[in-house]
């Protein structure tokens, strides 16, 4: 459930509740205090990506805290 889940500071991935570091950048600053998020499939074709600065496919907290 994406509720469990912990959101990077520093690049907003989403990743499983038991990590200790960022699937995506390796950041150590996960949070629990975040909201929405959009999958992207496809970074290299979403206007979202682009303008999340996202270059990786995943899911990407919207709002993190």
């Amino acid at each position: 459930m994406a509720e469990d889940r912990l959101a990077c500071r520093e690049c907003h991935y989403v990743n499983d509740p038991d990590s200790q570091t960022c699937d995506n950048c390796g950041s150590s600053s996960l949070t629990e205090d975040w909201a929405g998020y959009v999958i992207v499939p496809h970074p290299e074709e979403s206007e979202i990506g682009e303008e999340m600065n996202v270059d990786s496919p995943g899911s990407y907290a919207l709002k993190v805290r």
